[in-house]
């Protein structure tokens, strides 16, 4: 008796602790952001000024779209390695377009258009025939940039002048450009759908169990169809705007967004689900990738430097999610 009253005891001071401990897992991550964010701007005051906040901003809300689709592709348990290439063909798409003279109105529909046709390649390969995701979605994203390249004849292609894409990307709300707002908009939404909707629970219902979300009667290849859709849209979204952003279409702009994308989605899987890829860890993300970098750079960082930044943070990601997920399971088991 005393054993047990003993164990009760430990249980009740054991559980504030754990849940502390929780809290700490679920939002260290965002004060992380935040140290970080005051050490730059007491070393360098500059990376707080108007012209620096506009630019990390602009920049952070056009990988944010572009990674939007990949974050629930991976909650899902699958993979797209494609997303960079398809924003990059849209990129050169739209911007040899208009040097041949087409309006950016068309030129937008033709690299959303290309947008959907590896989306739906994909989606078709993956979704439809069930071959392996990792392969399909590097060899697709090896004949987007491809194509890319082929475009601009390996080379980039200049604007003289940026159209409606443009005008949106200078519209601003004080220091905050437009794009910025719609982009949290859109991150909002997502967020509802899943945190919210039956939607968003089978997406993570189906990295933990796939095979009891088929025999509950969910149109799994249905929902992955839709999300290699989406993938292949935000991205080639992504690349319209970079090309207005850019006033140029660049063919070998997915390498840097390749790395970012993974990093992202990964290191966001630590932020509020803890293992599981997330719409407002993956934003978290961004913004914490985009400033890093930003004030490295600010700092004298090399450009190799900065890349060992990258890389040494997906492997932080890669491991962590792991971990988590590793951990998750178990105690499943233990449950069980």
């Amino acid at each position: 008796m005393t054993d047990l009253a003993a164990s009760s005891t430990h249980a009740r001071r054991a559980a504030p602790v754990a849940r502390n401990g929780s809290t700490l897992a679920r939002y260290g991550f965002f004060l992380l952001i935040l140290v970080v964010f005051a050490v730059f701007a007491w070393l360098r005051p500059t990376f707080v000024s108007a012209g620096n906040i506009h630019g990390m901003l602009m920049s952070a809300s056009i990988a944010a779209l572009m990674f939007l689709g990949l974050t629930w592709i991976v909650a899902a348990g699958e993979i797209d390695v494609s997303f960079m290439s398809v924003a990059a063909l849209s990129n050169m798409l739209v911007a040899g377009l208009v040097q041949a003279g087409a309006g950016w109105e068309l030129a937008t529909l033709g690299g959303l258009g290309a947008g959907l046709v590896f989306g739906l390649l994909n989606a078709g390969l993956v979704a439809g025939l069930r071959l392996p995701a990792l392969v399909i979605t590097i060899a697709t994203g090896a004949l987007a940039a491809s194509i890319a390249a082929a475009i601009g004849l390996g080379t980039s292609i200049s604007l003289s002048s940026t159209g409606f894409v443009g005008q949106i990307l200078g519209l601003r709300l004080g220091l905050v450009p437009l794009i910025a707002v719609i982009v949290g908009l859109l991150y909002a939404a997502s967020w509802f759908v899943q945190e919210k909707l039956t939607f968003g629970h089978y997406i993570y219902a189906l990295e933990q169990n796939r095979e009891a979300v088929v025999e509950a009667g969910v149109p799994v290849n249905r929902m992955l169809f839709m999300l290699y859709v989406l993938s292949g849209i935000v991205s080639a979204l992504a690349g319209v705007l970079l090309a207005g952003n850019l006033s140029s279409g660049q063919p070998y702009l997915g390498t840097s967004y390749f790395l970012d994308g993974l990093t992202a989605v990964l290191l966001g899987g630590m932020a509020l689900k803890l293992g599981k890829p997330n719409v407002l860890g993956t934003l978290a993300a961004v913004i914490f990738l985009i400033g890093l970098l930003n004030g490295a750079a600010l700092l004298g960082w090399t450009d190799s430097e900065r890349q060992i930044v990258r890389g040494s943070l997906l492997l932080v990601g890669v491991g962590l999610v792991v971990f988590a997920r590793n951990r998750n399971r178990n105690q499943r088991r233990a449950h069980t």
